[in-house]
């Protein structure tokens, strides 16, 4: 049953509460949105407090024309926004400029996790620089949700977009969480922060040929590069990393079962008969195989569909993450 503009509006005012009390916007800082029908938008008008939101602060916006019959002015984010909805199918967006995440992006220009759960959850999150206090080119912020649904916008804030306002919101609440665990382990060790999630050595691939995206040659030669890779080997037998796991292309034919046993993959099938089916349309998988996007990640954040309980899966995460960091060491076109 579709919500009414009255219900949606209670969510943003509720939001807005959450975003306060916790201290993740201050003052007049902030916007928050929803989308009520494929045309159109709710969105916190201009100069409001989000801790204070009224329903006459929050307006309608067509999105055709970014027209307004409110009397109130449309936050000044509203390109943003309307730029959300229309190359996404988010519900809700926020926008806010909580203090931790703001102080730490400014003096780096990746998060640096130290728990699994926010490698788990967050996974690489893009840093957008800006140079205006409103955001005016807001079209890489946008490319930057191909590959994460929270993208950090350097010296000014976050923007974070969901089927859901509590999955939004939860995100920016990670995030923050993550800054203040790596400003607290800078208390303990001063320069902790310089050695600890130091990446893999990036091995660079030997082959020359690229192959056709999705192809059986290309899964095939990342298969090969999982069962010569010792991490894999290792914790595979640690872990009796033995499951058949499928992947399939959303509106495609293309379906490959991988077959483990204790960490190798003992048989490639073109099939998605599996206890564990991974999903995805084409520009996702795209952004997998670029290295741009962390499969758990796309798995929680609703990019990609996952048949089978995450949970189960979640044992075997450190094999898991190394397979797919070998994904993007197979070129392809």
């Amino acid at each position: 049953m579709a919500q009414s503009v009255a219900q949606i509006k209670n969510e943003i005012i509720s939001v807005g509460k959450r975003l306060y009390q916790t201290g993740l916007a201050v003052a007049k800082s902030g916007n928050i949105s929803a989308r009520l029908n494929p045309t159109t938008i709710l969105i916190t008008a201009t100069q409001t407090f989000l801790g204070d939101l009224q329903h006459d602060d929050i307006v309608e916006v067509n999105l055709a024309d970014l027209s307004c019959k409110d009397k109130k002015k449309a936050s000044s984010e509203l390109p943003l926004h309307s730029l959300v909805y229309k190359n996404t199918q988010a519900r809700a967006v926020i926008h806010c400029h909580p203090p931790l995440i703001n102080g730490y992006f400014a003096v780096c220009s990746s998060l640096k996790a130290l728990t699994f759960e926010t490698k788990f959850y967050l996974g690489q999150v893009p840093v957008i620089p800006q140079d205006t206090p409103t955001v005016t080119k807001p079209q890489p912020v946008i490319e930057a949700m191909r590959s994460n649904n929270l993208v950090v916008l350097a010296n000014h804030g976050v923007i974070s977009v969901s089927d859901s306002f509590n999955e939004a919101l939860a995100l920016i609440e990670a995030l923050e969480e993550a800054v203040r665990s790596a400003a607290v382990a800078r208390l303990f060790k001063k320069d902790v922060l310089d050695e600890l999630d130091t990446p893999l050595k990036e091995v660079l691939t030997k082959h020359d040929t690229a192959y056709p995206m999705f192809s059986y040659e290309h899964i095939q030669a990342i298969v090969e590069r999982v069962n010569k890779d010792d991490f894999i080997a290792a914790k595979g037998k640690e872990l009796n990393l033995t499951v058949q796991l499928a992947i399939t292309m959303d509106g495609s034919d293309k379906k490959y079962r991988f077959n483990f046993e204790q960490g190798k993959i003992t048989s490639l099938d073109k099939t998605a008969e599996a206890p564990f089916v991974i999903s995805a349309p084409q520009a996702i998988w795209e952004q997998v195989f670029l290295g741009k996007l962390d499969s758990f990640v796309a798995v929680t954040q609703g990019k990609m569909k996952l048949k089978g309980q995450l949970g189960q899966l979640s044992k075997w995460y450190a094999p898991f993450s190394r397979l797919f960091q070998i994904f993007k060491e197979v070129k392809f076109k």
